[in-house]
């Protein structure tokens, strides 16, 4: 008899076991690592999108507050975002954009940034 039941070349499926774990590990640090990505990426998006937004709005300023902040949210919406605030103050323009992203299915998060763009004070 061999040593508890066991016969020469059985297998006993052990390895699988740690390599399937392993790998469900590797593969869920690899999701959240672009979970992470995709929101990172999301916030860069909207502040490009807000900075863009406000010095194009800025250039119309004189034009009044309506036409600042419509060629403002024309520009921010070419750049993936919406626009969610414009003011002018003085001949500074003030914009709020928002990105939304889904890093995961179901899971849905908005980043927003804001800028201000206007004349050079010196």
């Amino acid at each position: 008899m061999w040593p508890e039941g066991r016969r020469p070349g059985s297998e006993q499926g052990g390895a699988t076991v740690v390599l399937l774990a392993v790998g469900m590990v590797f593969v869920l640090v690899g999701t959240f690592g672009a979970a992470v990505a995709g929101a990172a990426m999301a916030a860069q998006r909207a502040a490009v999108a807000a900075d863009l937004g406000a010095l194009a709005g800025a250039s119309k300023a004189f034009d009044g507050d309506s036409a600042a902040c419509t060629f403002a949210a024309d520009i921010a919406a070419r750049n993936g975002g919406r626009l969610v605030d414009c003011r002018l103050d003085g001949l500074d323009l003030l914009v709020t954009v928002e990105v939304a992203v889904t890093p995961l299915p179901g899971l849905t998060r908005v980043a927003a940034s804001t800028a201000r763009a206007g004349p050079v004070r010196g």
